[in-house]
């Protein structure tokens, strides 16, 4: 029987432990995990009766083997709801659609004027497209330049910490994919005139499945299932060295209550940050662990916060907001995203009478924000929903709850131009796979690890050592698109 090491119990850590130990008996499977609950960046986070959701996960896959999985943990209407996708861009003290739909508000919100020079500065990219060096280039191709200074250069900035201009456009090729200008008009005819989209991307889609407690309830039984098959699912178990010998891993060396623990392995299938892991691992050339050492990251913070009442209302029936998230599109506040628990599902709150949300800042490990005392980080959040007139002083905070996230987005500038040399590297050490977006250092939706975990696991079962089929999974477009038909 052959040991194989799992790093990480998220969704690509679990997965790949999942579809072994159902497809092979030959295999003795443990999953280290260095936090104390499963699901990684998908976990959900308790507090007080209520559920913190990190960042917000839609449910949606084109792939059929994916949401197979997902029904077959979570029965459908019963445990995994169907959520309808309602988001917006706050921007200027209004609500855009997001993503940008063609419609009377977004006319109406933008102005006449600006709607004259955003459709002039788009048709200018008809005839002049600029070099898709940067993801400043690749929005303005495919939204003029208007409407990127109005919707996307502010939020990206935000985000992370750099001027979209000094990010590689190879982000926003596996974010945004095919959406543009012409994408968003060809939806808006296809849905006026009622005909079928075949090719309708997925940032257009109208809705999403969600677990009913939130997104750590689909891998939590994943974990269980895991267990039950043969497997350990070891928590508070962080990897302390990774040690290769003759370009392949022979064993790892863990902690756990207080206790150093190796174990062999025959192969190594690693969801832990590519920087980490090169930091753990003896004999890496001093360029790889160089450049490794360096790679960039962008943490958040999430302030999940249960307040009584918004001031905002739905005009239809004055009751709350329908939104599931909101993208605030502004320099004046530092504040992100904001989440509605509520409207991802009912379950995640307590009280139904109160409004939760999370509250999401974008920063760095150890910077000033990063360090601020939970309290302050509470009073800061609350001037800047006052500022933004979602709340006033009527309104109470009933709990609130503020949780970091280490290494939540894999960043594409700085020493990530050199990455390639990384890569070639991991994937020259035969019994190691590297899977999901820390693993692989790849903005991969949720979806995308666990597709990466699956093609991992069949290249072990059927012997082979070449990668590029896992580092093909979220490069084309096709992946990401889905007939233009509601989940059912």
């Amino acid at each position: 029987m052959k040991n194989v090491v799992i790093i990480g119990a998220g969704p690509a850590g679990l997965s790949a432990a999942y579809h072994l130990l159902k497809n092979s008996k030959d295999y003795k499977v443990v999953v280290l995990e260095k936090e104390d609950s499963v699901g990684g960046l998908s976990k959900t986070i308790t507090y007080n009766g209520n559920r913190m959701d990190l960042g917000g996960h839609r449910f949606f896959t084109k792939d059929k083997e994916i949401e197979k999985i997902w029904f077959s943990l979570l029965p459908l209407n019963k445990s995994l709801l169907k959520r309808p996708r309602i988001s917006r861009i706050f921007y200027n003290g209004k609500f855009f659609d997001y993503p940008i739909s063609l419609s009377f508000k977004t006319i109406k919100n933008l102005g006449i004027k600006d709607t004259i020079i955003s459709g002039f500065s788009y048709l200018k990219t008809i005839f002049h497209k600029l070099p898709e060096d940067n993801l400043e280039n690749f929005y303005i191709n495919r939204f003029g330049n208007k409407l990127y200074k109005i919707f996307f250069k502010d939020y990206t900035t935000k985000l992370w910490g750099i001027e979209p201009s000094k990010i590689d456009s190879s982000w926003g090729s596996q974010r945004v994919k095919g959406i543009s200008i012409r994408k968003v008009l060809s939806d808006y005819f296809h849905r006026l005139f009622k005909i079928k989209n075949k090719k309708q991307e997925t940032s257009l889609i109208e809705e999403f499945y969600y677990p009913k407690y939130g997104p750590g309830q689909m891998f939590s039984e994943l974990a269980n299932i895991v267990t039950k098959l043969g497997g350990k699912v070891l928590l508070n178990s962080p990897v302390i060295k990774v040690h290769q010998k003759n370009n392949k891993i022979d064993y790892v060396i863990y902690s756990n209550n207080n206790k150093v623990i190796k174990v062999p392995c025959d192969y190594l299938i690693s969801s832990m940050p590519i920087k980490d892991l090169i930091m753990e691992m003896n004999n890496a050339p001093n360029k790889v662990y160089s450049i490794a050492s360096k790679l960039p990251y962008r943490d958040f913070i999430t302030i999940g916060v249960i307040l009584d009442k918004l001031n905002i209302k739905n005009k239809k029936n004055n009751s709350l907001i329908p939104d599931t998230w909101i993208y605030v599109q502004s320099k004046k506040e530092k504040l992100g995203r904001i989440q509605i628990f509520n409207n991802w599902s009912k379950y995640l709150v307590k009280d139904d009478s109160t409004v939760s949300l999370g509250l999401e800042y974008f920063c760095n490990e150890n910077d000033s924000f990063w360090k601020m005392n939970d309290d302050k980080l509470l009073e800061l959040a609350i001037n800047e929903l006052k500022e933004m007139k979602m709340i006033d002083d009527s309104v109470k905070v009933l709990d609130y709850n503020v949780k970091r996230v280490k290494k939540a987005y894999p960043a594409y500038f700085k020493a990530y131009k050199d990455f390639p040399k990384v890569k070639a590297y991991l994937d020259n050490i035969t019994n190691l796979f590297c899977i999901g977006r820390n693993g692989m250092h790849r903005y991969n939706n949720m979806d995308h690890s666990m597709k990466t975990a699956i093609v991992c696991v069949n290249n072990i079962l059927s012997n082979i050592t070449n990668k590029e089929d896992i580092w093909n999974v979220n490069t084309e477009e096709d992946y990401h698109e889905v007939q233009n038909e509601k989940v059912n």
